[in-house]
C-alpha cells in the first residue's frame, strides 16, 4: 500500500512539474496539503463548537443589545463578526474546534448585517445589498461547500430585490415578476460560465474559475429550487404537505401563474428556452442526431410551452450534461420531474384535457423507445463503433424509461380520478359556517364539513394502521351525516363508509380547500354543501360545491 501511495505522489508531482513549465500553472505551485483528520472526529468537534456557540451568541446579543438596536453599531459589530469568522477559517494550524466555531460565527455576523439592512432600507436595497456582501464573503472563503451555500443565499436575495416588495407577491400579485427574477438569475449564471470558460480557462486563472464554479453551482440550485417552488405542488405532494404555510405558498403561486396579461408570453420564454436547450445538446452530442432523441426533444419543448418552468430548467439540464456536471444535472432532472408533476395541478386545465396531452406525450415516447429498441432509427451522423452505440442507446433508454415513469404515475392518477367520478355515487356533506376572514384565501375557499372536526380527533386519537373509515348516513335528497368512526361492524341500509385523508397533522374529508379559477370568488361564496363522488370501499372525490338547495353554483 506504501508503494502505491508513494507512486501515485510521484506521478503527481511529475504532472505538476510539466504543467508548471508548460505555463498551466503558476511558478512554484506544489501539491496541495491533504486534510487527514477522520470525518468523524470533524463532525463531533463540529456538533460541541455550535453548542458553545448557543450561549455565547445568547451573551454576545444580550451584552450588545443596545448597540446593534439603534444607529450604526449593528454594521459594525457584524462587520467585526464575519472578519474574524472568515480569518479564521482561512488561517491554516488553527485548532479543530476554533475552525468549526467560525462558521456559526459567519451566520451571525449575516444574520446581524441582514437585520441592520432590512431595518433601515427597502426590502428590495437591503437584498440586494446583502447580495452583494455574501459574494464578497464567499470570494473570501477557501471552502467550496460554504461558497456553494452562499451562492443559494445569494441568488435567493437577488430574486427577493427584482421583484415588486410594495405587494404582496405571493397572495396578492401574480408571480410572473418572480418568473422573470428566476431569468434574470439564469441569464448571469450562463453568463458567468462564460466568463469562466473565455477568461480564466488557464492556469493563472484557476483560482477564480474554482470560486466561480463553486458559487454558480449554489446559485444555479437556488434557480431551480425557485422554479420549483414556482410551478407549485407537484402531483401526489399535497396530501403529504398536509395544509401548513409551505403547501399554502405552493398552492398560491401556482392558482396564480396566469394572472396578468403579460404572463401569457412565459409560454413562449419556456418554449424558447427548451428549444435553445434541444440545440445545444444536438451540438455538443453529435449522437443524439437521430431520430428517437430529436422525439425526445419535441416531446419535451411541447410540453415546455404548456409549462413555463420547465424550458429554463431543461437548459439548466442540457448544459449541465454536456459540460459533465453530472450532479447538478441530476438535480436539474428530478426539478423537470416536479415540473411536469405540478401540471396535474393546473387549474386552467380540465382533468381530461391534461390527461390527454400528457398520454399523447407518453405515447410518442413509447414508440421512440420501440423504434430504439427494434434499430429502426434514422441516423443524421456517421456510424459509431459498436460498444459506443450500445453505451448511448442504454443512456437514451434510462432517459426514456424515466420520462415514461413520471408520466405513467401523472396519468395513471388522473385515469383514477376519472373513473371515480365516472362510477362514483353522488352525496352531498354539509359545510360548517367559518371565519368569513380565513374563507377565501386567494383562488381557493377553505372547507370544514359539518361533524368532522369530533370524527378527526376521534381518529388522531385512536391511530388505527392505515387511513381511517367514518361512517355516514344518505337522506332521500343525497345529503349525507357523518355519523361516527368506522370500527368494523355492519352498516344499516342507508349507511356508507367514507375515507379520510392526513393533512397537516390532522384528519380531512378528501380535502380542506376548493381551488377555482381567478376572479370567481363571489360565484362560490354561496356555498353551502361539497359534492361528491363515493365509491363503495369509502375512497371519495370532491367535485364541486352546491348552494343552500344543492343547486349547481
Amino acid at each position: 500500500m506504501s508503494s502505491l501511495n508513494s507512486k501515485s505522489a510521484d506521478a503527481l508531482d511529475t504532472l505538476i512539474a510539466d504543467a508548471t513549465r508548460a505555463g498551466l500553472l503558476p511558478p512554484g505551485a506544489t501539491r496541495p496539503v491533504q486534510d487527514v483528520r477522520p470525518w468523524p472526529l470533524v463532525l463531533m468537534t463540529a456538533f460541541g463548537a455550535w453548542l458553545a456557540a448557543i450561549p455565547l451568541i445568547a451573551a454576545l446579543g444580550v451584552g450588545l443589545e443596545s448597540v446593534v438596536r439603534h444607529g450604526p453599531g449593528a454594521y459594525v459589530v457584524a462587520a467585526i463578526v464575519l472578519v474574524v469568522a472568515v480569518l479564521l477559517i482561512r488561517t491554516r494550524g488553527v485548532a479543530l474546534f476554533v475552525e468549526q466555531l467560525a462558521v456559526p460565527c459567519l451566520l451571525v455576523g449575516g444574520g446581524l448585517l441582514g437585520y441592520a439592512l432590512f431595518r433601515d432600507y427597502s426590502t428590495q436595497t437591503a437584498s440586494l445589498l446583502l447580495c452583494l456582501a455574501c459574494l464578497l464573503v464567499a470570494a473570501a472563503l477557501p471552502r467550496d461547500w460554504l461558497r456553494v451555500l452562499l451562492g443559494v443565499v445569494a441568488c435567493g436575495l437577488l430574486g427577493l430585490g427584482v421583484v415588486d416588495s410594495q405587494r404582496d407577491w405571493i397572495f396578492e400579485n401574480d408571480p410572473t415578476q418572480l418568473y422573470l427574477a428566476w431569468m434574470l438569475a439564469l441569464a448571469l449564471w450562463l453568463g458567468v460560465h462564460w466568463l469562466q470558460k473565455q477568461a480564466f480557462n488557464d492556469g493563472r486563472g484557476a483560482p477564480i474559475a474554482a470560486f466561480l464554479e463553486s458559487l454558480s453551482t449554489g446559485w444555479v440550485l437556488a434557480i431551480l429550487l425557485g422554479l420549483v417552488f414556482w410551478s407549485g405542488m407537484t402531483f401526489m405532494l399535497g396530501g403529504a404537505l398536509g395544509s401548513g404555510f409551505a403547501s399554502d405558498v405552493a398552492r398560491e403561486v401556482g392558482s396564480h401563474q396566469a394572472g396578468a396579461w403579460y404572463a401569457r408570453a412565459l409560454n413562449g420564454v419556456s418554449l424558447v428556452l427548451a428549444m435553445a436547450a434541444a440545440a445545444w445538446m444536438g451540438w455538443r452530442w453529435p449522437a443524439l442526431r437521430q431520430l428517437p432523441a430529436i422525439g425526445v426533444a419535441l416531446v419535451l419543448i411541447v410540453l415546455a410551452w404548456f409549462m413555463p418552468a420547465l424550458g429554463p430548467v431543461l437548459l439548466i439540464l442540457a448544459y449541465c450534461l454536456a459540460s459533465g456536471r453530472t450532479r447538478v444535472a441530476v438535480a436539474a432532472g428530478l426539478a423537470a420531474a416536479w415540473v411536469i408533476g405540478s401540471f396535474y395541478y393546473q387549474l386552467a386545465w380540465p382533468l381530461a384535457s391534461k390527461a390527454a396531452l400528457l398520454a399523447m406525450a407518453g405515447a410518442i415516447l413509447c414508440a421512440l423507445s420501440w423504434l430504439a429498441t427494434r434499430g429502426k432509427v434514422l441516423h443524421l451522423v456517421e456510424s459509431k463503433p459498436a460498444a459506443v452505440v450500445a453505451k448511448g442507446r442504454a443512456v437514451r433508454l434510462g432517459t426514456l424509461a424515466g420520462l415514461l415513469l413520471v408520466l405513467l404515475v401523472v396519468n395513471g392518477g388522473i385515469w383514477q380520478k376519472e373513473q371515480l367520478i365516472a362510477k362514483g355515487d353522488a352525496i352531498f356533506v354539509a359545510l360548517e359556517p367559518v371565519d368569513p376572514r380565513s374563507l377565501m384565501q386567494g383562488d381557493y375557499m377553505r372547507l370544514n364539513f359539518v361533524n368532522l372536526g369530533v370524527l378527526s380527533t376521534l381518529a388522531s386519537v385512536e391511530r388505527a394502521p392505515g387511513r381511517p373509515l367514518v361512517v355516514a348516513r344518505r337522506d332521500a335528497r343525497g345529503v349525507a351525516e357523518l355519523l361516527r368512526p368506522y370500527t368494523q361492524e355492519a352498516l344499516a341500509p342507508d349507511e356508507f363508509l367514507l375515507e379520510l385523508t392526513p393533512k397537516g397533522g390532522r384528519w380531512v374529508l378528501v380535502s380542506d380547500a376548493w381551488f377555482f379559477k381567478e376572479g370567481e370568488a363571489a360565484r362560490w361564496e354561496k356555498a353551502r354543501f361539497g359534492e361528491f363522488r363515493v365509491m363503495p370501499d369509502g375512497r371519495a372525490l370532491l367535485v364541486g360545491m352546491r348552494g343552500p338547495e344543492l343547486e349547481k353554483l
